[in-house]
Formats: structure tokens, sequence, C-alpha cells
């Protein structure tokens, strides 16, 4: 079994920035691609960025330009930097990680419990 952890949220100004970490732990076997999702209250959890084990990166066009998403591969911990964040960026955020909780497990999605991230004056 996989553990991810997350932290890094809290209330932030408008124009703030805030780091997010994810670390993995337990049963880890291999971590493909690592991201971050989030979701609004109503509303559907969406991508907000995600890595490959290579590095390769995809954003959601709403934050492009303003947030980072970088990985440790030897820590098994993945970042989001958030720049200029708006209220718009108000969500809980979780960590997700594709991998094997062992050498003869399929991949699959394992997800944090989330951290709230809050724009406001």
């Amino acid at each position: 079994q996989v553990q991810l952890v997350e932290s890094g949220g809290g209330l932030v100004q408008p124009g703030g920035s805030l780091r997010l970490s994810c670390a993995a732990s337990g049963s880890v076997s291999s971590i493909y691609s690592m991201g971050w999702y989030r979701q609004a209250p109503d509303k559907q959890r969406d991508l907000v960025a995600s890595i490959t084990r290579g590095g390769s990166t995809n954003y959601a066009d709403s934050v492009k330009g303003r947030f980072t998403i970088s990985r440790d591969n030897a820590k098994n911990t993945v970042y989001l930097q958030m720049y200029s964040l708006n209220a718009e960026d108000t969500a809980v955020y979780f960590c997700n990680a594709y991998a094997r909780g062992s050498h003869y497990a399929p991949p699959t999605d394992y997800w944090g419990q989330g951290t709230q991230v809050t724009v406001s004056s």
C-alpha cells in the first residue's frame, strides 16, 4: 500500500504564493506519474498539474504560467509551487500518484487526504 501525505496548504492573500509538498511512503515499488488535483465546493475534482517520472509536465490552462510542478524521485516527493494566487484557486488540493504498491501489483491511482488552500484578503 502507498500512502501520500500532503503539506503546505493554508490561507494566503490574493497575489500571494504557496508551495505544496506530497511525500509517498509505504510499500512503494514504482511511482510513474504524480500530480495535483483540486476540488472546490460543489465542483468536480480537476487536474491541476502532473509530472511523469522522466519530468514531462502537464498543466491545466487556468494555472499555466503561475504554477510549477516538480518532483524528487529519490524522495518520492512531488511539489507544487503556486504564484499569483487568486480566489478561483481556493480549493482542497489532492496529491495523486500512479504507482505499484509492490513488484507484482498492477499500477493504480493513490490519493492523499487533501490540503486546503484558501485565497482571501
